[in-house]
């Protein structure tokens, strides 16, 4: 019998898949990292007790949030796993940052890159990602955009990112500057280095698994806070340790979900705050006057959990530093959350919320 050696050598596929990595290495070089702001808190109200509040400022990203982070570790996950190759066509169920910022990589590698969002998705979310190379594929519902992304991956062989299975295990959370190790680093010469409380808002979940899991690998004092928006299913879940489904989308763009996604880890979550929607949009207004420049409704979402836990340090006598994510620009929702007239139609009223958190300006009260 004539045993026949055969042989299949894909050598090419594996030198553009080096070259595409080297290209993602070398952007995330060049872009080095970004800012932790010192966010300035009365003097007047501390009483003796001395606390701090950092912004991980997320919006100094070349795509301008968060998700650059997601989408740079969501593509080196699928190339290094043999997924991407060239030509590949890139999928992704998203209509918001996320997308922008995949298009971006996708754009980088000669990639095409198709998003999939319901119909409804306004003519702002779709120019950011167009903007960035890649193409829009609209459904009639919000449910249907995890399905139909699968399709159409499969229809071009191309590869769905699919952010909401992969965000928690994409990214390296032991360290390889993940934003994590970030801030720890960053906060190495400041009055208190290692913080209270870590506050970030749960979308696909990957932020608060990487954070989560990086504390207790590092054996950090450090507790996890995650704020959710009103109709997510994480806080729900989390409250009564049950799989839980809202059927209502939120309100709040970047974060909150009518299901609990694959990628959130609630064992690695030491509290969460459900945050009412117009509280989220009125702590964008107050930080926005803060700072001098708009911020997008997440960030007001984690500022108002963070103004909670240092009221309840400095009521508690007890010093330390708290650390949030200033997750996108508010420039994004210009005809949205910073638009009277849509606020108004979506029935969000700020005042209430407004006087709360100049009341805490004033005092440091928090009911």
């Amino acid at each position: 019998m004539i045993l026949e050696t055969r042989i299949a050598d894909r050598g090419h596929s594996r030198r553009w898949a080096d070259n595409a990595v080297r290209l993602i290495e070398a952007d995330a070089r060049r872009s080095a990292d970004t800012h932790l702001v010192r966010y300035p808190l009365p003097s007047s109200w501390c009483g003796g007790v001395d606390v701090q509040l950092y912004l991980k400022d997320e919006t100094t990203h070349i795509t301008g949030s968060l998700k650059h982070r997601l989408a740079r570790s969501l593509f080196l996950y699928g190339l290094c796993n043999g997924w991407i190759e060239e030509g590949t066509t890139v999928v992704e169920a998203s209509s918001g940052s996320t997308a922008v910022s995949e298009a971006y990589f996708a754009a980088m590698l000669g990639l095409p890159f198709i998003a999939v969002m319901p119909a409804s998705t306004s003519p702002s979310k779709i120019a950011l990602i167009e903007a960035q190379g890649g193409r829009c594929h609209f459904v009639a519902r919000s449910a249907e955009v995890y399905a139909e992304a699968h399709r159409l991956a499969a229809e071009t062989g191309g590869h769905y990112l699919d952010q909401f299975t992969n965000a928690e295990r994409a990214t390296d959370w032991r360290g390889n500057n993940n934003i994590a190790e970030s801030i720890f680093t960053q906060l190495q010469l400041e009055e208190h280095p290692i913080p209270e409380w870590i506050v970030v808002g749960a979308g696909t979940g990957g932020t608060s698994a990487t954070i989560g899991r990086y504390l207790r690998y590092r054996r950090h004092d450090t507790r996890l806070c995650v704020v959710d928006p009103e109709n997510s299913a994480f806080f729900l879940s989390y409250e009564q340790g049950v799989d839980v489904s809202t059927g209502a989308s939120s309100r709040i763009e970047g974060i909150g979900r009518p299901r609990v996604e694959p990628s959130f880890l609630p064992n690695v979550v030491d509290r969460m705050v459900m945050v009412p929607d117009a509280a989220s949009v009125a702590a964008a207004h107050h930080v926005s006057e803060v700072l001098g420049r708009r911020v997008g409704p997440s960030t007001g979402t984690n500022i108002w959990g963070a103004f909670g836990l240092l009221a309840e340090m400095v009521a508690q006598g007890r010093s330390g530093s708290v650390v949030t994510l200033l997750a996108d620009s508010g420039d994004r929702y210009s005809d949205t959350y910073f638009c009277d007239e849509w606020l108004t139609n979506m029935e969000l009223d700020t005042s209430g919320p407004a006087a709360k958190l100049s009341e805490f300006e004033r005092s440091c009260s928090w009911s």
